[in-house]
């Protein structure tokens, strides 16, 4: 559902407006995930999320120019909301049958299996209703040669999809869901890099937002994760405090032992 409402919004929205759609899935992953988990996240993730999403959506809009003319109308926005809406959902439930079942029990192949079947009956049974099926069953008659193509991207888009459940499983679909969000503005950069494009002011800026919150929050984690180690041991050399013997801390708190 998520891709068929991306699909079909593309003749309503203009660029623009697919862009900061397809940039703002930070904040809606994490309402998502308060919803259906309940995970709460601090406010300075929202802020980050929130920055990260300005900075993908000027970087793109400055960086790329749409082909067409389209304008945006009022169903176009629909179709975008629908993909945002099923495709956070799926990201956080696919993280919550793995909390559930145990991260152990499900491996990306289990969940790419039940995924994919349960998208080919939905994909078939919409072809055959439409009359799309016989189509296509006629378009690959006339060209065969597509078919190559097509096993390509079977292969590849199969080798992408154990990479996303391996990340969401490991590491749930916040981290997943920025990687998608800023890999085609890594993209462009490197392509500006190697073949000498050139990149426009606002690009830059979008881009120096989007890497320093980058730098801030991977910074701002690993300096939680020393504290918290550092804490964990009770002293900064490394020792582990002891807690006084059982016995100790009776005498301290018995009344009677106290000779009160």
């Amino acid at each position: 559902m998520s891709s068929w409402s991306q699909y079909a919004s593309l003749r309503f929205v203009s660029f623009p407006v697919q862009t900061v759609f397809k940039s703002s899935k930070i904040i809606p992953v994490m309402i998502m995930g308060k919803i259906l988990k309940g995970t709460s996240y601090p406010n300075s993730q929202y802020a980050e999320a929130a920055l990260i999403t300005i900075g993908v959506a000027i970087f793109s809009v400055a960086s790329k120019s749409s082909d067409s003319e389209t304008g945006t109308q009022l169903i176009g926005l629909l179709y975008m909301c629908l993909y945002i809406t099923f495709d956070c959902f799926t990201s956080q439930w696919q993280d919550k049958v793995y909390v559930k079942y145990g991260r152990s029990n499900v491996d990306p192949y289990q969940m790419m299996l039940g995924v994919n079947s349960s998208a080919i009956i939905i994909t078939t049974t919409g072809l055959i209703i439409t009359g799309d099926l016989w189509k296509v069953y006629e378009f690959l008659l006339v060209n065969p040669s597509v078919l190559q193509y097509n096993i390509i991207t079977a292969i590849t888009s199969a080798s992408g999809q154990l990479c996303i459940y391996y990340t969401i499983k490991e590491f749930g679909p916040i981290v997943f869901t920025i990687i998608m969000t800023t890999r085609q503005m890594f993209s462009i950069t490197i392509s500006s890099i190697i073949f000498h494009h050139p990149m426009s002011g606002k690009a830059f800026v979008g881009a120096c937002i989007v890497f320093g919150v980058l730098f801030y929050s991977i910074r701002r984690k690993y300096l939680a994760r020393k504290n918290k180690e550092k804490g964990g041991n009770g002293h900064s050399d490394g020792k582990v405090q002891k807690s006084p013997p059982p016995a100790i801390e009776k005498k301290a708190s018995d009344p009677a032992l106290s000779g009160k």
